[in-house]
């Protein structure tokens, strides 16, 4: 498949496009209020490690991680629709996870919308569970919140 997962930039323009079908599908999807992605602008902060997955010269996907003070949280897990099916998402996830244990962090959190069965499904094989509400989030039905120790 020749894929790699590597730091990626979130005004990269192919990345920008990606990140805008994420936050459509998400406000399609959840009401304002339920609704916890970050901005570009905000993907671009000191605390974020963003990556990318690419083959050849096209950007697939894209994750971040959010370093917190004692855990780090996954955001902005989204694959581009054509490219589903290749297990993009847990090469991502797996790239998150390798960045967090070189910056010492000893648990991975997330929160998701409950209605991504698909997203449950590759957090749990990857050895996630559910949990409550953390950080600033607040307990909301239309949520998932995760956990998994690194």
């Amino acid at each position: 498949m020749n894929v790699t997962i590597e730091p990626g930039d979130p005004r990269d323009p192919q990345v920008v496009e990606l990140l805008t079908q994420s936050h459509e599908l998400m406000q399609s999807l959840f009401p304002e209020e339920s609704n916890h992605y970050l901005s570009v602008d905000n993907l671009c902060g000191p605390d974020i490690r963003f990556l990318v997955a690419r083959r050849g010269g096209e950007t697939l996907g894209c994750g971040a991680l959010v370093v917190k003070s004692d855990y780090g949280e996954v955001k902005s897990m989204f694959t581009d629709p054509a490219a589903r099916g290749l297990g993009l998402g847990a090469l991502i996830l797996a790239g998150i996870e390798d960045q967090a244990r070189s910056e010492n962090l000893p648990v991975l959190r997330l929160e998701t919308g409950h209605l991504l069965a698909d997203a449950h499904r590759l957090y749990a094989r990857a050895g996630f569970k559910e949990r409550g509400p953390f950080g600033d989030y607040r307990e909301d039905p239309k949520s998932l919140f995760m956990e998994k120790a690194l």
